[in-house]
């Protein structure tokens, strides 16, 4: 998982699979176990699911367009982005001056400061 960049780090990938958010053909996974041709992954975590076939296993991690070859991704479309969940941005009229004392603290509990 870790040659393929479905993780950052192997030690990430490791405790994906010791924490059972990792399956390889429906049985939970270890971190040393093999996989081959035809294994369907299942990986749990992060902002969504991700379930990938094995192409072609590989003995180290190559580059990303070589790792592209090596599975087929069968997730489903991550969640669409949603104008509700950004915070509220802080604007002030030009020229306005310094805020004072009352504007500034409700500017830092906006921002979360307090």
């Amino acid at each position: 998982m870790w040659s393929v960049r479905l993780f950052k780090s192997r030690s990430a990938a490791a405790a994906a699979c010791k924490a059972g958010h990792v399956r390889v053909s429906g049985e939970k996974a270890k971190p040393s176990q093999l996989v081959g041709p035809g294994d369907e992954v299942h990986v749990r975590g992060g902002p969504r699911e991700r379930i990938v076939i094995v192409v072609k296993p590989l003995v180290k991690r190559v580059g990303a367009p070589l790792a592209a070859e090596a599975y087929e991704d069968h997730s489903p479309p991550p969640p669409a982005k949603t104008e509700a969940t950004t915070a509220p941005v802080a604007l002030r009229d030009r020229g306005s001056g310094r805020p004072t004392k009352a504007e500034r603290r409700q500017l830092d509990r906006l921002r979360g400061r307090r």
